[in-house]
């Protein structure tokens, strides 16, 4: 699915040639001796001759005007496309519609390959790079939208509460991802809310989001959760390959073991999530997690990047009665390019073909108004054929047209509705702050057997407190203080 039909673009000569042809029509048709014959001399002959004199400036201006721009005035009546030339429809329809895509892990790569950087001069992001993400190839795959993914893979921990350096490395990449936004202003902005996303496609900017792929990358904390909500990220895949305070991951049960779904805790996630009106995005969890969150949320859901388990049975897909939950959630599935999601068997045989197999099921189960598109570029090691990169987008826009899509739902599925999910997600937010519905302050269970308890000597402001405190010997730090001389000694002991 390489071929694509590229309109001819007019070049300079072509441009003279026309204006010269037009002017040889307006010569023909207003000649000297004509105009003798029908127009003798009178003060009405002389008001003809001012009017007429308009009418060629007018043309001259007319032909003036550039043959791009030209073109864009008369569109109305150009030719409509031929239905059978679906690139030309797809095209002509991401024109006008936002494709969005759920998931890209750029961020990812600017950290582990760039530690961050990209102001010294390596990284270019108008260059041609390898891997699957550059802005020419996003152009030319006529983007309207992307949510950066800010992936930090679980820390190989004995117990889900052991300290790591997960939530630094997650604010060094949404650092990572506003700055790469701000260094492109002309190609990218940050976007907040639905509405900023629609406002930045109309000025021909590709609208940025910030999504956190891991539930762990919060540190099991709905503080800390507030917190990346503030600093500009819209979604959090609830679990990735791993279990968290929240629930299941699907790796968990692909693991052999049970898959107990949400946690009591991940019931206060759930509630703070619609209450912040920030995305729940439930690719990478169980089964039961995605019926439990299903079954409880006050607001849609989205799941980032999936499939349909009855396509290709991968627990990292969602099934048949999950799909008919997300059409009475009035949430949405973003179908992935995984290879090894979609063809689990021989992954380097998955083709553009089995993602759109995917989206016609997701469709047929919950309705075009439920489905969407998350790739996972610059995450995925492999891609499936015929969607290289994200120059290809067009391509799959124009084969769910050819297999029987109509406009209309190649629409929804291109962005209106991850739009339509977004503005909804943010209506319910507001609506249960505006009932009064305070921050959640719940604490995960397990942190408290860790939690700190201050010194023994601190000014508390309750007794309890200090008596939580018996028998503690820590203390302030007294910096090696000879309290008879009153001076530093670095060989006096810590008291």
């Amino acid at each position: 699915m390489s071929d694509r039909i590229e309109e001819p673009l007019s070049t300079q000569q072509e441009d003279v040639q026309r204006r010269n042809a037009v002017r040889e029509t307006l010569n023909q048709e207003s000649s000297p001796q004509e105009l003798a014959l029908i127009h003798p001399p009178s003060a009405t002959a002389s008001w003809l001759r001012n009017w007429r004199s308009s009418i060629a400036i007018a043309a001259i201006a007319i032909i003036s005007v550039p043959i791009t721009s030209l073109g864009y005035l008369l569109h109305p009546f150009q030719q409509s496309i031929d239905p059978k030339n679906y690139h030309a429809r797809a095209e002509d329809i991401l024109k006008t519609t936002p494709l969005i895509d759920g998931h890209n892990d750029l961020p990812h790569l600017i950290q582990v390959e760039l530690y961050g950087k990209m102001t010294d001069g390596t990284f270019n992001f108008n260059d041609r790079l390898l891997g699957h993400t550059d802005i020419q190839r996003m152009r030319k795959g006529q983007m309207g939208g992307q949510f950066w993914s800010v992936f930090v893979e679980c820390a190989a921990v004995e117990n889900i509460n052991d300290p790591t350096w997960v939530v630094r490395d997650t604010l060094e990449q949404i650092d990572i991802a506003r700055r790469f936004i701000s260094e492109y202003p002309a190609v990218f902005e940050y976007c907040g809310d639905a509405r900023c996303a629609k406002a930045a496609f109309k000025k021909g900017r590709i609208a940025s989001m910030i999504g956190i792929e891991g539930g762990h990358q919060v540190g099991n904390s709905l503080g800390a959760l507030r917190q990346m909500y503030d600093l500009g990220a819209r979604y959090i895949t609830t679990t990735h390959n791993c279990d968290n305070a929240f629930g299941t991951a699907a790796s968990t049960v692909a693991a052999g073991e049970e898959d107990k779904g949400l946690t009591k805790f991940g019931h206060d996630y759930v509630a703070e999530m619609n209450r912040l009106g920030m995305i729940i995005d439930l690719s990478h969890v169980s089964h039961q997690t995605m019926r439990d969150v299903l079954s409880i949320s006050r607001a849609p859901v989205i799941f980032s990047h999936s499939g349909a388990y009855s396509v290709q049975k991968h627990l990292r897909h969602v099934p048949d009665d999950v799909l008919r939950s997300i059409k009475r959630n009035g949430g949405i599935v973003m179908a992935t390019f995984v290879t090894r999601f979609l063809n689990m068997k021989n992954p380097e045989e998955a083709t553009i073909h089995d993602v759109v197999d995917h989206i016609f099921h997701i469709a047929e189960i919950a309705g075009w108004e439920c489905v969407g598109v998350g790739s996972d570029f610059s995450g995925t090691p492999a891609v499936p054929i015929g969607l290289e990169d994200v120059s290809k987008y067009p391509n799959l826009v124009a084969l769910l047209l050819e297999r029987g899509a109509t406009d209309e739902q190649v629409r929804l599925f291109a962005g209106e509705n991850l739009l339509r999910v977004w503005s909804n997600i943010e209506i319910a937010g507001k609506r249960i702050r505006s009932g009064g519905e305070k921050a959640n302050e719940a604490v995960w269970e397990e942190r408290l057997e860790t939690w700190p308890i201050g010194f023994p000597n601190s000014p508390f402001m309750y007794r309890k407190s200090r008596e939580r405190t018996r028998g503690v010997k820590s203390t302030p730090h007294y910096f090696n203080v000879d309290s008879k001389e009153g001076v530093h000694k670095p060989d006096i002991p810590r008291k």
